[in-house]
């Protein structure tokens, strides 16, 4: 079997213009972006657009018992545009907060892209643009709609979003080439690996991450055992009994029953809330502790940004699944909490900012 050829003088790759720390830099900045998204669109949006539901499906109710089909089918177009607004804020703050992810996880892997310099710089780049054009369109698509479009069915906030996910598909197959290139042994000279820093910052990331990715699947784990498959029948139940109420004229019976489904819908979507923050925050733990050399801070406030990261990281989830017993305290608490992510996040970024190689330059010395 042939051997790879990789050659023995690995190159330094934080510099201010490299592929890696343009992927740190843009990887943090989308999370925290993301996630300051999501805590606006938490306090301002959801629980509204939760009360505009319920009202909407009551004015159905009251339709149906009317016996007026025109009537329900303009009050589910108003729903439909109501549940496409929160989608679509939803699915921005998502899909920002993934690419963020994504881009760590590239900048841990550019030892390993055998390309040039210039073009491992020019798909970060790409992937970064992408991963900022993709939530952007998907956010317009609720307020642009069709106006103005070239296609009948799809607006400019679809197409925008469409571009950008080319963009990163783009990125993505470019960083599998040079993956590839790496592993048949082409390529020219090898970038420096992450530095093997033993701090206590590192350790507290790498565990702590760890354990929050174990609770987020124990929890999950729990939730579909003990409560996903009932409260999906019960939504069913739920539903029939709301139609024929209505269908009876039973509006007191019917409102009722709109009650116990925004309970119930209540109940499922912070137990899958918390069950996925607590799993997305212990990956994000994880991706940091990676970067830590990189991040020029002191160790002592190192350690005060890992604490706080940590703390909102359980906070946030835990508080999200006391809403549904202390309602709007809980929720502040939870937002609370992943206001204190966001502060660590930005610090980190600050450090990046102010890192200014000597990290690299020691590892030059060193062989």
């Amino acid at each position: 079997m042939a051997s790879r050829a990789i050659p023995s003088a690995a190159v330094p790759s934080f510099g201010p213009k490299s592929a890696r720390r343009l992927l740190v830099f843009g990887g943090l900045a989308l999370v925290a972006a993301g996630m300051l998204f999501g805590d606006i669109f938490a306090v301002f949006v959801l629980h509204q657009n939760a009360r505009l539901q319920g009202e909407a499906l009551i004015a159905a109710t009251r339709a149906v018992a009317a016996r007026n089909p025109t009537a329900v089918k303009d009050i589910f177009e108003h729903l439909g545009g109501t549940l496409e607004d929160r989608g679509t804020k939803v699915d921005a703050h998502v899909h920002m907060i993934d690419a963020g992810y994504l881009a760590l996880l590239l900048a841990l892997l550019q030892p390993f892209v055998a390309l040039s310099t210039s073009r491992k710089k020019f798909l970060a780049t790409l992937f970064i643009a992408g991963g900022l054009l993709l939530p952007i369109g998907i956010f317009l698509i609720h307020y642009v709609g069709v106006a103005y479009s070239p296609f009948p069915v799809i607006g400019w906030g679809s197409i925008v979003a469409d571009s950008a996910g080319a963009l990163l598909i783009i990125a993505l197959l470019g960083e599998a080439w040079g993956l590839w290139n790496y592993a048949c042994g082409r390529g020219s000279a090898a970038e420096t690996n992450f530095p093997q820093e033993d701090s206590w910052s590192r350790r507290s990331l790498l565990s702590g991450g760890t354990v929050l990715v174990l609770l987020g699947f124990l929890h999950g784990a729990w939730y579909a055992a003990a409560d996903l498959y009932r409260q999906e029948a019960q939504e069913a139940t739920i539903l029939h009994a709301m139609v024929d109420d209505a269908a009876a004229k039973n509006l007191p019976g019917a409102a009722n029953e709109v009650m116990n489904l925004d309970n119930l819908s209540g109940e499922k979507a912070v137990n899958i809330a918390a069950h996925s923050h607590i799993i997305e925050f212990g990956v994000l733990a994880i991706l940091l502790s990676f970067i830590q050399p990189y991040v020029f801070l002191s160790e002592d406030w190192k350690r005060r940004w890992v604490k706080l990261l940590l703390a909102g990281s359980l906070i946030l989830p835990l508080f999200v699944l006391l809403e549904l017993k202390f309602g709007l305290v809980a929720g502040g608490i939870a937002d609370l909490g992943g206001l204190m992510v966001i502060i660590a996040l930005i610090a980190m970024l600050v450090g990046v900012l102010r890192y200014s190689g000597s990290m690299d330059a020691s590892l030059g010395d060193g062989r």
